[in-house]
């Protein structure tokens, strides 16, 4: 009766954005303006929520194993490719694909690299206090080509946004909430209940905050455009990498599949 959209993502091996869950996505979202037509037998949602099927990860970002093939073959159009379809994603959630939604993330676990710019796009963020968030690209020489520097500079600043990006660190979701990233805290365990409650004490004013954050999205825009052409600065640099910088990417990679 809230009228909630509930999306979990459920990647198949590597919690990861592979190719085939950003397929998936991409048919969700094209299903989701059917909700709004007069002839749906279901109400229209109000709110989208992206939250993740897996404990303890949000996701892990980008598909690493995936990049390190396509950076081994020199193929800066499958690189590109891959990077337009992330941001595709990304872009539709950051506009609630046009429609009188207001769209949440639900970060239950870490949220890195491409994870947190999966968050990022959302108009609001619930994390537990155990989820962690980061940006682990600059410790394989690249930086986090999927809308990291979009969101983050537009919310906290060039200055803030060019420091988080550079530093690789991970940092707490309180510390998210200091810095203005994190909208609500909650305990561990209790995310979805936190999300609930907010959505039941904000209900009443649900019409205003819809057009808050889409007055917002109009006087401070991330388009689509500035998105896919940072992906191409990314793909560019991510073509540069050394040989050292790959083993370092490789690690991580390893690590995803943990």
């Amino acid at each position: 009766d809230r009228g909630i959209y509930w999306c979990r993502l459920r990647p198949t091996g590597r919690p990861c954005f592979s190719r085939e869950l950003l397929r998936d996505i991409a048919s969700m979202h094209a299903a989701i303006p059917e909700l709004f037509a007069a002839s749906s037998p279901l109400p229209a949602p109000r709110w989208f929520v992206c939250g993740s099927a897996i404990p303890g990860i949000f996701n892990l970002g980008g598909d690493l194993g995936l990049f390190r093939d396509l950076i081994a073959a020199g193929d800066r159009d499958a690189l590109v490719r891959y990077g337009h379809a992330a941001v595709e994603a990304i872009h539709r959630n950051h506009t609630a694909l046009d429609l009188p939604m207001i769209t949440v993330a639900l970060v239950q676990g870490d949220a890195l690299g491409g994870g947190f710019e999966c968050a990022l796009a959302h108009d609001l963020i619930v994390a537990e206090r155990s989820a962690k968030f980061g940006l682990p690209e600059v410790l394989f020489n690249l930086f986090p080509g999927m809308g990291a520097y979009s969101f983050l500079s537009r919310r906290i600043g060039r200055a803030a946004a060019e420091r988080l990006i550079l530093s690789g660190k991970v940092h707490t979701a309180e510390e998210m909430q200091a810095m203005g990233l994190v909208d609500v805290l909650a305990e561990d365990g209790e995310g979805e209940a936190a999300l609930l409650a907010h959505l039941d004490r904000s209900d009443r004013w649900h019409n205003a905050h819809q057009a808050m954050y889409r007055a917002r999205r109009k006087v401070d825009p991330v388009t689509l455009q500035e998105l896919r052409e940072v992906v191409e600065v990314w793909a560019e640099a991510a073509l540069r990498l050394s040989e050292q910088d790959l083993r370092r990417m490789a690690r991580l990679c390893n690590a995803q599949d943990r």
